[in-house]
């Protein structure tokens, strides 16, 4: 089936006869996308599907005062970012906890998630992850899970794309780190 452009979209979402189509066109190019944007970073299957629906929500209501200075799916991943940082907060903040054992707790709950369905090397690597800190984590998920070109993270996250770049390697070598040195836990 050929991928529709968003201008495509867009044009279809400012016409009140054919907005139910382009939001579901919508629906269909980036759903998946954002699930799991959004569950590599909460990794729990059922918060990560409440959030979908949030950032969709909030899409539909404010797609047609998008502009386009951007392009659309960087301005529907920050929504996503946003909504994702704002819900860890808010457990954080919930339990009084800090964010090391809101780490140490997701962690239990990818170990113990039937969603999971990933090997024990896909399992350390996310062990490594939940280790960084959110904003490290936030990018390294951006750029090696969902390919993003540096300059598409620096527009989503309204960091310089230096500072990425220097984010990316800490968390990197992070990684090697606790992969060389860790040993799996179950």
């Amino acid at each position: 089936m050929k991928q529709v452009e968003d201008s495509e979209i867009l044009e279809k979402f400012s016409n009140t006869k054919t907005r139910d189509e382009a939001f579901n066109l919508l629906l269909n190019k980036y759903q998946q996308k954002i699930y799991w944007h959004i569950r590599r970073l909460v990794i729990d299957h059922d918060d990560a599907d409440d959030l979908v629906q949030d950032v969709f929500i909030k899409v539909w209501k404010n797609l047609d005062s998008f502009r386009s200075d951007s392009q659309l799916y960087t301005w529907i991943y920050r929504i996503a970012t946003n909504e994702s940082i704002t819900f860890l907060n808010k457990k954080k903040q919930r339990n009084n906890t800090p964010l090391d054992e809101v780490s140490d707790e997701l962690a239990e709950t990818l170990i113990a998630s039937s969603y999971f369905n990933g090997d024990k090397i896909q399992l350390k690597l996310q062990q490594a992850l939940l280790t960084l800190p959110e904003k490290q984590r936030l990018i390294f998920n951006m750029k090696y899970f969902d390919e993003l070109k540096y300059e598409e993270i620096s527009e989503i996250t309204g960091t310089s794309v230096g500072a990425l770049k220097a984010s990316f390697h800490i968390a990197v070598k992070k990684i090697e780190v606790f992969m060389l040195n860790e040993d799996i836990t179950f």
